[in-house]
């Protein structure tokens, strides 16, 4: 009785590889919508983390590891850098780990006890040291999360609706990122560090009880193929029977247009064929080979610059609403609300533009529409109800801007990537190398959210906060040339000039 009992935990658990014994639940655990869910709770759960311990680091330090007054600053400095440096290194192995395990589940429940035992150290912690491995674990996290996550996506979706999932995704764990900080300060106010981490274990639970129950879609088609097979074989034959029946001239249509629409897809891909004598590490890496390619490195370089403006907002705005308008933690937190808010209703709009028109008119778009508002951002300069009202709109305005830029980057890594595995099947394998895309996007976006508060804290302080703006006006018009020149393809009078 114990022993039946196990097997079937097993296969609920999706622990066994008996694909004869059907999991409870497989129709709804390999849907679609649960899968997105699934990795937006994980995302989400992920920034919410993040932020709700953010405002709370410096009380953690001082009170706690008994860091002195005057020294906290530079220690919360160097827990932010611990977190986004373990991010940056651990992307690229999560993705080569992902693409060389038969699933993703795996990787993707190893990336949720790295964030649960970062919030029990951080929990417990009495000194800098485990508060410093906690948020090394933290990041260690984001890095399986991000990567698996947005390689699950594409699996589950295809690259023809990534853009809109993407978009709403995004709006779903902008909500974390907004409120989290808030709370976090609120909570620990109220009921202190019992309240705060009270909240964090109660999401880690949800966290991991859908990641436990989700099925991928290849691991569910494993157990329908004896199914599928026999309704295969009995379409095949009522084929075959209809087919006598058909008069010659439409079989003669039937093979003539597969063949016709063959050559079009293998001229299409004609691009993206590689060479045969690959070496011995791109055989074992296949996305190194990727990295020749311009569109793919531009894709790379957008999410960069998205994330290095993102974190040039995170740098400056508690000292902005400070310096003009004498603000305190809470009040500069509630200027964010503006900033993101525009997320929820224009990211799957933008997603929905990027899918149906390409990637170059949504990224043009987005950039060139920024260059203005970052430089608008100098107008506020002094003290005042209708000073602060011109603030607050300048963020919703870019709030806008930065949702619009939110999905091209990942929309064409993933296109080209694409690409080059359906030109190119027997090198990359039955799963491709999208996992090791997502953890090198992962790599490159934790760097831009390390450099956009360096940077721009630097250049605020030498060159002042509206020349700042200014500096990052041109960044994103300079990035909206290269998106007009690289991503998507180069434009089609380009073409014509060759």
């Amino acid at each position: 009785m114990a022993s039946t009992g196990w097997k079937r935990l097993k296969s609920t658990l999706q622990i066994s590889h008996d694909y004869s014994v059907r999991p409870a639940g497989l129709k709804w655990r390999s849907n679609t919508l649960f899968i997105v869910a699934t990795v937006a709770v994980g995302l989400f759960t992920d920034l919410f983390l993040y932020g709700l311990v953010v405002p709370i680091l410096p009380y953690m330090l001082q009170d706690r590891a008994g860091v002195p007054k005057e020294q906290v600053q530079s220690y919360t400095s160097g827990l932010l850098a611990a977190y986004a440096g373990a991010s940056v290194l651990f992307s690229p192995l999560a993705g080569y780990l992902a693409d060389k395990t038969s699933t993703r589940q795996g990787p993707f429940l190893l990336g949720l006890t790295a964030l649960l035992l970062a919030t029990v150290m951080l929990f417990l912690g009495q000194s800098v040291a485990v508060l410093a491995i906690a948020r090394i674990f933290q990041g260690i996290s984001a890095a399986f999360v991000w990567t698996i996550g947005l390689a699950l996506c594409l699996e589950t979706v295809g690259p023809e609706n990534l853009g809109k999932t993407i978009g709403s995704i995004f709006s779903f764990i902008s909500v974390g990122n907004l409120v989290s900080p808030l709370l976090g300060g609120v909570l620990y106010e109220k009921t202190g560090f019992a309240g705060v981490f009270g909240i964090a274990f109660a999401i880690l639970f949800i966290d991991f009880f859908m990641r436990v129950l989700v099925i991928e879609k290849k691991v569910a088609k494993r157990y329908d193929d004896n199914d599928q097979n026999t309704a295969n074989a009995e379409s095949t034959l009522s084929y075959d029977q209809s087919d006598r029946n058909d008069g010659g001239e439409d079989e003669d249509a039937d093979e003539e247009s597969p063949l016709l629409n063959n050559r079009k897809k293998e001229d299409d891909l004609a691009d993206f064929k590689l060479s045969k004598d690959q070496s011995a590490l791109a055989r074992k890496i296949p996305i190194l080979p990727l990295l020749s390619d311009p569109r793919l490195l531009t894709a790379f370089l957008v999410a960069f610059i998205q994330a290095m403006l993102l974190g040039s907002f995170d740098a400056t705005i508690p000292t902005v609403a400070q310096e003009l308008f004498n603000f305190d933690s809470l009040k500069s937190g509630i200027l964010f609300l503006p900033l993101g808010v525009f997320d929820l209703v224009i990211g799957p709009l933008a997603g929905w533009f990027v899918d149906k028109y390409g990637t170059k008119p949504g990224a043009v778009i987005g950039y060139t529409y920024l260059i203005p508002v970052l430089a608008l951002l100098r107008l506020p300069h002094a003290s005042g109800k209708d000073q602060m009202i011109l603030y607050g709109a300048l963020l919703a305005l870019s709030g806008i801007g930065l949702a619009i830029i939110g999905a091209p980057s990942i929309v064409e890594a993933g296109a080209v990537v694409q690409k080059y595995y359906e030109a190119n099947p027997d090198f990359f394998g039955e799963q491709g190398p999208y996992a090791q895309l997502y953890g090198l996007n992962s790599m490159v976006f934790s760097l831009g959210l390390t450099v956009g508060p360096e940077l721009a804290g630097e250049l605020k302080q030498r060159i002042g906060y509206g020349n700042m703006n200014a500096v990052l006006a041109a960044i994103s018009g300079l990035t909206a040339i290269l998106c007009y020149f690289f991503l998507g393809g180069k434009p089609q009078w380009v073409k014509a000039r060759k």
